[in-house]
């Protein structure tokens, strides 16, 4: 499965590409199997560490079809980073261009594995509450649960590990206009006043190119 990805627009900075998945976990997952497709939005964590590339780690409902489609056929990730819309009106000559969108988006391959086992779902689980729990004072962890609650819980749930074949990346963040142009596009950005234009624009700053 590939997506059109002109050259200015590939990334193969690995630290960005590390940065989508750390800063940016919750993907699509895609499958495709028996001639269908099955979508899910799910919490995931990249584990850098694990094999060759890395693998991502999550859970989907155990009533989700897709729990059972997704190791019959090819499945892969989707990550997507910011995005935003770019008015001509930033470009230095307006009248010569239209609207576009800049985004960032990474694509992640690989080879999927069902979880089932009652302890190894906790861990997955743990693993993804300790990421986002950190910033807590008091992070919350399934120690904290009822253990008949928390094995209902688990039983609820099927896990996950892709391990990971192959990373696709674009950044289209006007690389592929002139310094002007990009200038524009990053203090139009800044003056739309919101968080994700800000977000945008400090991308741009460090991968839009000079």
């Amino acid at each position: 499965m590939g997506h059109y990805n002109p050259r200015h627009f590939a990334n193969a900075d690995d630290a960005a590409v590390l940065r989508v998945l750390a800063e940016y976990g919750f993907a699509t997952l895609i499958t495709t199997a028996d001639d269908a497709v099955s979508v899910s939005h799910v919490p995931v964590l990249f584990e850098r560490d694990a094999g060759a590339r890395g693998a991502v780690i999550g859970h989907v409902a155990a009533a989700n079809p897709h729990a059972e489609a997704m190791t019959r056929g090819a499945t892969f990730m989707i990550f997507q980073g910011p995005y935003g819309y770019v008015s001509p009106n930033w470009y230095a000559d307006p009248v010569g261009a239209v609207p576009t969108w800049n985004f960032v988006a990474v694509h992640v391959h690989g080879t999927i594995e069902r979880i089932d086992g009652t302890q190894d779902k906790r861990a997955i689980v743990d693993a993804l509450s300790a990421w986002h729990e950190v910033q807590f004072a008091h992070p919350w962890t399934s120690g904290k649960m009822a253990p008949a609650l928390l094995e209902k819980m688990l039983g609820a749930i099927v896990g996950f590990r892709l391990t990971v074949e192959r990373i696709d990346a674009k950044f289209k963040l006007s690389q592929n206009r002139s310094e002007a142009d990009r200038c524009g596009v990053i203090t139009g950005l800044e003056r739309r006043g919101t968080p994700a234009a800000d977000l945008l624009a400090a991308w741009m700053r460090d991968y839009g190119g000079s």
